[in-house]
């Protein structure tokens, strides 16, 4: 029986690899065995990125609605308690948005929530 060879799949699946280390420094770019290492961390590291990102973002929406509810006379605890209290329900997202562009309809919801 002759020899089997998986040339086209062997190849493909190196290529791949190579493609995703494209613009990395030295080696890392053209060596199959330093590449794959550097292309699965690589990896690892997007997905870990992907969970911190979100992470980050709500911290800066905290911070965001933090600092307009104290320019406007509440702290960002109470003014969230008082939101619940009175049914409100925006996302922290649209908050901090309306905090940062929109800071006479953020003034008016503050005035809303605390009466």
């Amino acid at each position: 029986m002759p020899r089997s060879k998986n040339k086209v799949a062997s190849h493909r699946r190196r290529k791949k690899i190579l493609s995703m280390a494209k613009g990395y420094w030295g080696a890392r770019k053209n060596v199959y065995t330093i590449a794959k290492n550097h292309v699965e961390k690589g990896l690892l590291h997007a997905f870990y990125g992907r969970k911190l990102k979100k992470r980050t973002f709500r911290n800066l929406w905290i911070v965001r609605i933090n600092a307009a509810a104290r320019q406007n006379g509440l702290s960002y605890s109470k003014f969230m308690n008082l939101l619940k209290k009175k049914g409100i329900l925006i996302n922290r997202k649209v908050l901090a948005d309306l905090a940062a562009h929109e800071p006479k309809v953020f003034a008016e919801l503050v005035q809303f929530v605390n009466n």
